[in-house]
């Protein structure tokens, strides 16, 4: 059965105003680098990642007001709710860069040791600007677009895209190809099924937050950590290889306890909106009524 015309152009059109979107984001990034890069150290991630987030939010509001939608509608809608659920996905990241590191110490050939310098303020920046950071990539990819085409084209063709762009951008901030469909296409996909399973952007916020800065924490980022890997030349590939699988397996399986969650849910909510049978009662006992 062929769809009317009119659901053809709305969808079309939604995908239009997706890609838009999706094209000003990296703009805003683009404009904002040259301008926070004249700051020192971490202060340029902080002025970065406020930046960008500022006007990332801005963006989502002037497109959801374009469509006479509403902020919840997009998931971006800050509630005394979210807190808890930053919390959650804040705790559920530290857990998941834990799991991974262990099962590479597990593999062997590799140690971390302390890195000189003080703990306190770099440690907080450091923090304060991955919260920052992913509460832009978050709104950029997990806000508008993918809420906005999952209500339109389906919730897979929504990941689909999204991850396409997640990629794309992260492959033109220099990231190798390996890393960008492996490791970066993984987290899209935790990101996504996390904000669909949610209704919101508070756990992904947290997740991709905590993720990154325990990556940062372990000396796995570009700038220093509180540790730095020490590998056995000989073993370096292996190490890596190993590095992957485990990202990959922990990633998968945090994935797949969202899309269980996500499932039960919706089969909760289904269940409660099944239409109950209608009854009358008579003087000795209820009679169901099979004709309402």
């Amino acid at each position: 059965m062929r769809q009317p015309k009119t659901s053809v152009l709305r969808k079309w059109g939604v995908f239009g105003r997706v890609l838009l979107f999706l094209l000003a984001c990296p703009a805003i990034l683009v404009l904002t680098n040259p301008i926070a890069n004249k700051l020192a150290g971490p202060w340029s991630e902080v002025a970065i990642g406020l930046g960008t987030t500022i006007a990332t939010l801005l963006l989502t509001l002037l497109f959801v007001r374009w469509e006479g939608l509403r902020l919840s509608d997009v998931g971006a809608d800050p509630t005394l709710a979210s807190w808890g659920r930053l919390l959650l996905g804040i705790m559920i990241g530290l857990a998941m860069v834990a799991v991974q590191t262990a099962l590479v110490c597990i593999g062997g050939h590799v140690r971390w040791v302390r890195t000189p310098g003080e703990i306190g303020l770099p440690v907080a920046l450091s923090f304060f600007s991955y919260l920052l950071l992913a509460s832009r990539e978050e709104l950029a990819f997990r806000g508008y677009p993918l809420r906005r085409l999952a209500s339109t084209v389906g919730v897979w063709i929504a990941q689909f895209t999204v991850i396409v762009a997640f990629v794309l951008e992260h492959r033109l901030g220099g990231y190798s190809w390996t890393t960008a469909l492996l490791g970066v296409s993984a987290g899209a996909l935790l990101f996504g099924v996390a904000a669909i399973a949610t209704r919101g952007l508070a756990v992904p916020i947290g997740l991709h937050a905590a993720f990154n800065f325990g990556q940062w924490v372990i000396g796995e980022k570009e700038r220093e950590g509180l540790w730095r890997p020490v590998i056995e030349e000989s073993f370096r590939e292996r190490v890596d290889a190993i590095g992957m699988v485990s990202y990959l397996f922990v990633f998968g399986l945090v994935t797949l306890a969202f899309w269980w969650w996500q499932h039960k849910n919706e089969n909760l909510h289904a269940k409660n909106e099944l239409p109950r049978p209608a009854c009358r009662e008579s003087s000795n006992s209820v009679v169901v009524d099979d004709s309402a």
